[in-house]
């Protein structure tokens, strides 16, 4: 009996652990994103300088490059090979040579390639409007820009990744122009990707390539697909949003504390399902806890991806945990990926001859867009002037350069000579110069503006053409602050009711970059000459004429006084 006993009470103890053991939570899941965002066409590395959190040192190296992303997401999906990559949009548009002078079209197939699963937009697809948008996504020959489309490969089967947009709108019908979600399922888990574009893009790019198109508030847009993601079965929710914000801290320190800018209000006003943004537009990369959220960006150019990994109870699909790791993208570090380095060296090759060829010879190494106290910079009074130069034959007299439309410094190599790729860099919007009548009025409206532009995050001074001078007092009111009597036509004051003939380009003529007073502007005629091609014209003369032009700092166009 004692034994019979014994055994009955062994059995139910066993039976007791393995109850136990039954009942115990299984392990999280762990599921591995990566992301990155404003990308631009940086098919190839690029000077990155940073300063890191881990140790405080300041470094100036290169990092980027789609063959070096390419490697690292290769060597990250033999550790998860259900890895998503997604973006938070600008992957195209303001792009380097290489890229831009094919339409962008190796930068979408090199990402294709990569395994870019999705992405928001951002408002540099908008930049040749929305039916070249809907081309890069679908694929096709028809283009805005002919003589770019299909020059690279003659068939584009477009995107192998999908752009979202939920706040990206049809007028007529009120449905989005684009997917507004994406549902993954990974390791069991139906991942709800949502894509949104900063609500402000019609201010940032050419109206007229966008008619038809509304850009709703972003968090709004965004609450209202989740209900039908939920009864398609998402469970875990991303935005990747192309709106960001700012920090001081370094873009690698976890939990950044000092994070400002729209994505806060955004993020609080989002459904609590959303638990990771991945954020861009702002070009700089940080890692922050914002009202129970995690929200990323990554630094622009392929600089920086971000690393993400949510730990998601299986049995409720509850995210326990978000970590983020931004680590810099550097050359060499990961096996290549072959098929991807093919491509680029292709392209390069494709790409080098045209962009190594001589343009002109530049007075000196380096013209800047760093900018003086008054907010005027070397390389805007040269594009400045080369705009004046190539419209003086429609009767203009002042020229006006946006200064976010200047992408990179015109930097030549020892021998002065700046090479066809160096100079679109530069202007690698391809934006067409437009001539236009504005009183004088009108052009002291336009240039306090530069202060109280309707949603931009930031000042921005107009770079004015040799001859046009003026002087502002920071201590003024917004709107008020350029003074009275200082506009100056050839050292000439100029007459408020006088009519003035002025260009720019057809962004700016359209009101874009928030300056609504072109908008006011008469007797406006498109020249059709490409702003890049203005300002290689100007280089080329001056060379021809034994005067190459280029200064390291600005002529003191516009000052400042207090």
């Amino acid at each position: 009996m004692k034994k019979s006993f014994c055994n009955i009470a062994f059995a139910v103890s066993v039976v007791s652990v393995l109850s136990g053991c039954a009942t115990r939570p299984p392990a999280p899941v762990e599921l591995n994103l990566v992301s990155f965002n404003d990308f631009h066409g940086h098919l190839d590395a690029t000077k990155f300088e940073y300063t890191s959190y881990a140790d405080g040192i300041a470094r100036s190296e290169q990092a980027g490059g789609i063959d070096h992303i390419a490697a690292a997401l290769q060597a990250w999906r033999k550790e998860d090979r259900d890895l998503l990559f997604v973006a938070a949009g600008d992957l195209v548009g303001a792009s380097p040579a290489m890229s831009s002078m094919w339409a962008d079209e190796p930068s979408i197939e090199a990402l294709s390639m990569a395994g870019l699963f999705a992405s928001s937009v951002g408002n540099h697809e908008f930049d040749q409007g929305r039916a070249e948008l809907l081309r890069q996504q679908h694929g096709g020959c028809e283009s805005n820009r002919a003589d770019k489309a299909c020059q690279f490969s003659p068939e584009f089967r477009g995107a192998g990744f999908t752009y979202l947009a939920a706040n990206v709108l049809d007028s007529a019908t009120g449905q989005p122009v684009l997917p507004a979600y994406k549902i993954a399922e990974v390791k069991g888990i139906k991942v709800g990707l949502i894509g949104a574009v900063i609500r402000d893009t019609a201010s940032l790019v050419l109206k007229s390539g966008i008619v038809g198109l509304s850009f709703e508030d972003e968090a709004d847009a965004v609450n209202k697909v989740i209900p039908e993601m939920r009864a398609k079965g998402a469970q875990v929710f991303v935005l990747m949003i192309h709106e960001g914000g700012e920090t001081g801290e370094p873009f690698d320190k976890p939990e950044c504390s000092e994070l400002k800018g729209p994505i806060i209000d955004i993020a609080r006003r989002l459904d609590p399902a959303i638990r990771l943004i991945v954020s861009g537009h702002t070009h700089k990369g940080f890692q922050c806890q914002v009202a129970g959220r995690t929200i990323t960006q990554a630094a622009m150019g392929g600089h920086v991806l971000s690393r993400i990994k949510l730990r998601v109870d299986p049995r409720n699909a509850d995210v326990l945990g978000i970590d983020v790791r931004n680590v810099v993208v550097k050359p060499g570090q990961y096996p290549p990926d072959v098929k991807v380095t093919a491509f680029l060296d292709a392209a390069r090759a494709r790409s080098t001859e045209a962009l190594n060829r001589p343009l002109a010879r530049v007075a000196v190494r380096s013209v800047g867009r760093k900018a003086s106290e008054a907010g005027e910079s070397a390389l805007g009074d040269l594009i400045a002037d080369s705009i004046l130069t190539a419209t003086r034959d429609q009767g203009v007299q002042i020229a006006f350069m946006n200064s976010g439309g200047m992408r990179q410094d015109l930097d030549v190599g020892a021998d002065l000579v700046a090479t066809v790729g160096q100079v679109q860099i530069v202007l690698p919007f391809g934006n067409t110069l437009v001539a236009m009548d504005l009183t004088g009025a009108q052009i002291r409206e336009l240039l306090d503006q530069q202060w109280v532009r309707p949603g931009a995050a930031h000042p921005s001074v107009l770079q004015i053409s040799s001859g046009f001078t003026y002087r502002w007092n920071p201590a003024l009111p917004r709107g008020q602050r350029v003074l009275p009597g200082s506009l100056k036509l050839n050292g000439v004051a100029m007459d408020e009711r006088k009519t003035y003939r002025v260009a720019g380009n057809n962004f700016l003529s359209e009101g874009g970059d928030n300056f609504p007073a072109f908008k006011l502007a008469t007797n406006k005629r498109d020249t059709y000459v490409r702003d890049v091609d203005a300002l290689s014209s100007y280089l080329i003369s001056q060379d021809k004429a034994g005067k190459p032009v280029g200064n390291v700092a600005p002529a003191g166009r516009i000052q400042v006084v207090q």
